[in-house]
């Protein structure tokens, strides 16, 4: 679908004249990221972490938890580490056993429940197991906050339940010992944007702090604080990219030192990872950098990949592995769930645009599979979504009920609509733009799609919902040079709230064009601007017709025409070569041409 194109107003010449350090384009940037004051632009371009990193006892129940944690181990109580089966979740559930495996505190065990057979969160059977096999305090990871029946049947058993976790806040809190969430009302913590990783991290942190206080001059395993606690900044990275999270402030700092870690590959189980995924060489070399990208594209869908096709336990036991034949072992386990995880999703994505076909007017787009894997509906609802720029819920009938995931366009807030109707679910929770759900009757279904449908037409019915590209700025392609370059790298890791910046070159003539791949799929242009200067650009799926805004433009463009692109700056590397490569996200014939 061609999206409209929106190319954001210029910075008010006020801000530029404050700032005649910054070059107009790099101004304009920062203004538009609603970076605006000295402290907010320093810390963005030139991350600090020994300044930027917020004390953790901020958070208004760090203290009580800390002192609970503490307590714990001095009684040799055995705790037990919830964590979740997504990316953000594992990495959150590493960072607290590799504290307790620090602390050299034993009696400690960890549990991820399994997609199909627990579903997300507590639930009430596993807590019964957990206390069954002695647990008296439960630390949940990037889960728990939606948890309030389950943390209620865990207290009548005197089980001591510390929430945290980062979703959207639920109508009635659950009454756990403590709960560490940035987004909990009248929660003081600066950063609400942190990952589930994040507030992993930031316990970990007061954890370290209260054990140096308490007269340590190092840790139990004999590891230096800063040491060990950087070291664990990896699975914060990898949480923070892959959960989405606005990569700003603290998210940010956190992220951009996490991928120093990641590229260190200091965990033996992550090396072997990157080995499969043909990030690293077998002689160690690594083949390209890591950094947000390779997160999003090539790391964290063979994490999810263990949970949605078989058990996350397979991704955490990669991520502690202390044997490199284990590691080995589970990295090949995960590149075979991961290779079943996208065949099956574009099978089923097929068989989805099928059902959606059969009503394309529909407003909100409801998609029911028989015994789809509740693993890959969320996938499925993601590519869907973006095929049609619709909200999408695709659901799962299995084993008697319904479940069901949801992928939401700007303007609607589809957590906070399913709070308002929560007689329809057993089980419910996610964000702003992502949510996960379980039918409370297989019967109620349709009632449920007229529920929504209805409360999304009447919530954006003054709406502008057209698919949009933003657009960061106008440039002429003879200002597109090594400087320029230079200086965007500051604004890496690129994500949530920070996306690459685009610009947009018009009239520019073809002056060569080739198809590329083994399917013709991709296209190679160079093009001439006005002052005559020869670039080269490529378009990765511009011929494709599945893709993007649907046209094969190898078919719809001849040497000669004029066209506007929007296309992103980096960088193409080959036998130690190095040139700037401009990477085309839409274009169009220029208006002299139509």
């Amino acid at each position: 679908m061609q999206k409209r194109w929106h190319v954001h107003n210029s910075a008010p010449e006020s801000f530029l004249k404050d700032h005649p350090e910054l070059p107009p384009l790099v101004a304009n940037l920062l203004y538009n990221r609603n970076l605006r004051t000295q402290e907010q632009i320093d810390e963005f371009l030139n991350p600090d972490y020994d300044k930027d990193i917020h004390d953790p006892f901020l958070f208004k129940d760090m203290q009580k938890t800390v002192d609970r944690i503490f307590l714990a181990i001095e009684n040799g109580e055995r705790i037990t580490v919830h964590g979740d089966y997504d990316a953000d979740g594992v990495s959150a559930a590493v960072i607290m056993t590799s504290l307790f495996r620090a602390l050299q505190y034993e009696n400690f065990s960890i549990f991820l429940p399994h997609r199909e057979l627990d579903g997300y969160g507590l639930n009430k059977k596993n807590v019964q197991l957990l206390f069954d096999e002695g647990t008296r305090l439960i630390i949940t990871c990037d889960c728990g906050i939606s948890n309030a029946p389950e943390v209620d049947v865990a207290n009548e058993l005197g089980v001591d339940v510390i929430i945290t976790d980062h979703h959207s806040i639920p109508t009635v809190l659950p009454k756990a010992f403590s709960i560490v969430h940035p987004k909990i009302e009248d929660e003081p913590y600066p950063d609400k944007n942190l990952a589930g990783g994040a507030v992993a991290f930031k316990l970990m942190q007061a954890v370290l702090i209260e054990h140096k206080k308490r007269g340590n001059e190092v840790l139990p395993n004999g590891e230096r604080y800063e040491s060990f606690e950087k070291w664990q900044l990896d699975m914060t990275a990898l949480a923070s990219v892959a959960d989405m999270v606005p990569l700003i402030g603290e998210s940010r700092t956190l992220t951009k030192y996490g991928l120093i870690v990641l590229n260190k590959a200091k965990r033996l189980g992550m090396k072997k990872l990157f080995l499969e995924a043909g990030i690293l060489e077998e002689d160690g070399t690594m083949k390209r950098v890591v950094d947000a990208t390779t997160i999003g594209f090539w790391i964290a869908p063979r994490i999810n990949a263990a949970g949605r096709m078989n058990h996350a336990n397979v991704a955490y036991k990669l991520l502690i592995a202390e044997k490199g034949t284990d590691a080995v072992d589970l990295a090949f386990e995960l590149e075979q769930n991961n290779t079943e995880r996208r065949d099956l999703t574009d099978r089923l994505y097929k068989e989805g645009v099928a059902q959606v076909e059969q009503r394309p007017d529909a407003p909100f787009l409801f998609i029911l599979g028989k015994d789809w894997p509740t693993g890959v509906v969320g996938l499925i609802a993601g590519k869907i979504k973006e095929t049609y720029q619709k909200p999408t819920i695709v659901m799962a009938f299995n084993h008697g009920e319904i479940t069901g995931s949801g992928r939401s366009v700007e303007g609607f807030d589809l957590i906070a609509t399913l709070q308002i109707m929560p007689q329809f679910f057993t089980k419910f929770g996610g964000h702003p733009m992502a949510c996960g759900f379980t039918l409370a009757s297989t019967d109620i279904r349709d009632d449920f799609e007229r529920a929504l449908t209805t409360a999304f037409q009447e919530k954006t019915k003054h709406l502008d919902l057209s698919p949009t590209l933003s657009i960061d700025a106008e440039i002429d392609l003879v200002n597109v040079d090594w400087a320029l370059y230079d200086m965007l790298k500051k604004f890496e890791p690129f994500g949530q709230a920070n996306p690459e910046p685009t610009y947009l070159a018009q009239q520019l003539t073809i002056h060569s064009l080739k198809s590329m791949g083994k399917e013709g799929a991709h296209l190679s242009i160079m093009v001439k601007d006005a002052s005559g200067k020869i670039r080269k650009t490529v378009g990765w799926g511009l011929c494709d017709t599945t893709r993007g805004d649907g046209k094969d433009w190898s078919k719809l463009l001849h040497e000669g025409d004029l066209i506007d692109i929007v296309f992103t700056i980096g960088v193409n590397e080959w036998n130690g070569n190095r040139e700037l490569q401009l990477t085309i996200q839409s274009l169009r014939l220029s208006s002299r041409t139509q």
